[in-house]
């Protein structure tokens, strides 16, 4: 039987119970801060003696370890001009001597881990003509006015080539692997859904100035990352 008591306190510990301080929720889990990066050199500014616009790469958008830089040149076996791209780790090297080589960034596109070994550089192009090949048109029937037989995208700021490219053929075959430019700061060193070898501008511009025609151009072994396909 309830007495009068025990009304009383099971009263009192419903008031308790619904006093009670609730539970604090858990804390939101905190987004990292955006790396700050130091400002970019100066040959990173717009280039403005081009046939068409080329912006500055922002500062802070770049980390150092991809600005263009001369380094030890790690394989000085190779004679100037050999070209060593290694996918994985996102590093395009130009061989300037036994001693040192220029380094580049890249990011690196669904084909541009789609083949490996030693090439020859047989041209280069400013403001290249974008001709888009059969098969990606199957892929997106939207490029088929920019098509080879149509006579391809012309050269400027929309054109995914950028402002040069490099083409490399292996026994007198187009292997249509592509080092070119139009690269955004913030995708270098990181494996992208588009293109081959893609260069900041300045870098390209740069490369372009160095090459060497008939050089070799050296493609590393590398793991293509899982789901990554091509979109150009």
């Amino acid at each position: 039987m309830l007495t009068r008591r025990k009304l009383l306190s099971l009263a009192a510990a419903a008031g308790l119970t619904a006093c009670a301080r609730p539970e604090p929720e858990p804390a939101a889990p905190e987004t990292p801060a955006a790396p700050q990066y130091p400002p970019v050199p100066d040959f990173y500014h717009a280039i403005t003696d081009e046939p068409h616009p080329v912006p500055a790469v922002p500062d802070g958008s770049l980390a150092p370890e991809y600005w263009r830089q001369e380094v030890t040149n790690p394989w000085p076996e190779h004679p100037r001009g050999t070209i060593v791209i290694d996918p994985n780790d996102a590093l395009l090297h130009f061989v300037e001597s036994p001693e040192r080589a220029m380094r580049y960034g890249v990011s690196v596109g669904a084909a541009g881990f789609d083949w490996e070994g030693t090439a020859r550089l047989q041209f280069t192009r400013e403001w290249p003509v974008w001709k888009v090949p059969e098969s990606m048109i199957l892929r997106r029937p939207e490029l088929e006015p920019y098509s080879v037989a149509n006579g391809g995208m012309d050269p400027g700021p929309d054109n995914p080539m950028g402002a040069r490219a490099l083409y490399l053929f292996q026994d007198g075959v187009d292997t249509l692997y592509r080092i070119h430019g139009d690269a955004s700061p913030w995708e270098l060193g990181r494996a992208v859904s588009s293109g081959c070898i893609r260069m900041l501008n300045q870098d390209v511009i740069d490369l372009n100035d160095r090459s060497v025609h008939g050089a070799a151009v050296i493609v590393l072994p590398s793991q293509k990352p899982e789901l990554l396909t091509s979109v150009y």
